[in-house]
């Protein structure tokens, strides 16, 4: 029951925010993410006491071919429902105090996105989980296109292709799965561990790989990334990198590399290249970034590349700190793209060079923006220190020179964003910021829990370590020695 209440909830939100007007609509919706955000806590502490069995629902669906309502949360899963849940009321009221056009709409359409991205991570039939990962690219697209930038019509329409060309890759993937299971059956537990033949999985393997990777993206993969990332108005932006990405990483250890150990076997180590070769390029690319948002997206494409060469290195510390780095990052990242809305809405500018002086402007905004700044360069007892110390520990114990290079994201990444911040809050005022006003509520409030989450994360992250165990463990069972 609980599965079910906090899938169907946002769905209905997005129905009754959309008739409700545009006047209420952004009060309704934060109502109503609250509420999910409620019914997620109240789903760990179940979970803590009855474990993942009271959380899966399973119903026949169709005959021909067999697809089953197979719905479930373990360890795993519930992490990435907490994270979607817990930004999704962030995101909302970030946009306090913004103009928005047809409101109704625009919330509406973050709402059936948060119903989407939870059925993602819900989902335990291969078919049921292709179609939430094609909802949920609906929602994101219009409102990329409707609320976008001025080159947002052919920027969305390249990042619909890219996405839209990697998930038909992934059905075509399924279907062949489909007709390789002896009980012609999309659910997990039967995919899982499934016999196919090395030659199978190794094209197989690549079906859902560059699905995977396109969502993620990695190198070379992220062509449409810092463009949309650019066009899309905040909150889109911040759907995006902070949850929409995460499916991708899910997906690697959710369904990659148990579905097809000997794929993963065989070509592990060009997909481990790409990774840290992706690392290395993005932070380049990052330091010669003049627009703040361009900097911002690829130094997701280094975190994420991160994240990915740890999943694939596919030992218990590299699994452990994908899990845990995809949710500082989606906290962290959300942050940074707030930190820059906020910037771009009182100077209208997000060029760096024309920026300078706020910090004797916005002490608050200066402090926390620098707090976030640090979480994401993995300060220590910041929340992005544990995950890529376990990344680069795991991407070590897979092969020892390839952590070298990885382990630029981090001497990158503090070069990058240190300058970033010196340069547009560090020396004199800037003719662009004439005036800066600090922090309005709202926009404290979203930074503040946005910077009490990346100290007790980095102080305490044994809860999500022991949630995301027993799950990795069993993912662990499967690799191919």
């Amino acid at each position: 029951m609980m599965t079910i209440l906090l899938l169907i909830l946002p769905l209905v939100a997005a129905l009754f925010v959309l008739l409700s007007g545009s006047k209420l609509a952004s009060k309704i919706a934060l109502g109503f993410a609250g509420v999910e955000l409620a019914l997620t806590c109240y789903a760990v502490s179940l979970f803590q006491t009855s474990g993942p069995e009271a959380f899966y629902v399973f119903h026949d669906w169709i005959d021909a071919p067999k697809v089953s309502f197979h719905l479930g949360l373990d360890g795993l899963s519930l992490l990435m429902v907490v994270l979607t849940n817990l930004l999704l009321p962030l995101i909302i009221l970030s946009g306090f105090n913004r103009e928005i056009n047809n409101a109704k709409g625009y919330y509406s359409l973050i709402l059936l996105m948060q119903f989407a991205l939870v059925g993602v991570f819900m989902a335990m039939d291969g078919l049921l989980y292709y179609i939430f990962w094609e909802l949920a690219l609906i929602p994101i697209y219009f409102i990329a296109l409707r609320w976008g930038g001025r080159n947002r019509v052919a920027i969305t329409l390249k990042f619909f292709i890219y996405t839209l060309a990697g998930s038909l890759l992934m059905l075509f993937g399924f279907i062949m799965l489909y007709w390789y299971n002896p009980g012609q059956s999309f659910d997990i537990r039967e995919l899982y561990g499934m016999v196919v033949s090395e030659e199978a999985q190794s094209w197989l393997f690549w079906t859902f790989f560059l699905a995977f990777a396109i969502k993620i993206p990695i190198v070379p993969f992220h062509t449409w990334q810092a463009d949309t990332y650019r066009e899309s108005p905040t909150q889109g932006t911040m759907l995006l990198s902070g949850i929409m990405l995460k499916m991708g990483t899910y997906s690697l250890i959710r369904w990659l590399l148990p579905v097809l150990p000997l794929g993963v076997a065989k070509w592990g180590q060009l997909v481990m290249i790409l990774c840290v070769a992706g690392i290395v390029y993005a932070s380049i690319i990052a330091l010669k970034q003049r627009n703040l948002k361009n900097l911002l997206a690829y130094s997701s494409v280094a975190h994420v590349g991160l994240i990915a060469a740890g999943i694939f290195a596919w030992n218990i510390q590299g699994l452990q700190g994908g899990v845990i780095q995809m949710f500082a990052h989606g906290i962290n990242v959300v942050g940074l793209f707030f930190c820059a809305d906020i910037l771009m809405n009182r100077t209208n500018t997000n060029e760096i060079n024309e920026l300078g002086g706020i910090r004797n402007l916005a002490p608050i905004f200066s402090t926390m923006f620098m707090i976030v700044v640090l979480g994401s360069i993995a300060l220590p007892l910041t929340n992005g220190f544990i995950g890529e110390f376990l990344l680069l520990y795991g991407v070590y114990e897979y092969n020892n020179w390839m952590a070298v290079p990885a382990g630029l994201t981090i001497i990158l990444g503090a070069a990058y964003m240190l300058r970033m911040y010196k340069k547009v809050m560090l020396g004199n005022v800037s003719s662009y910021v004439p005036e800066f006003p600090d922090l309005k509520w709202n926009e404290l409030v979203v930074l503040g829990v946005i910077v009490l989450l990346i100290f007790v994360m980095g102080v305490y992250p044994q809860p999500v370590l022991n949630m995301a165990e027993p799950v990795l463990q069993d993912i662990m069972s499967y690799r191919v020695i």
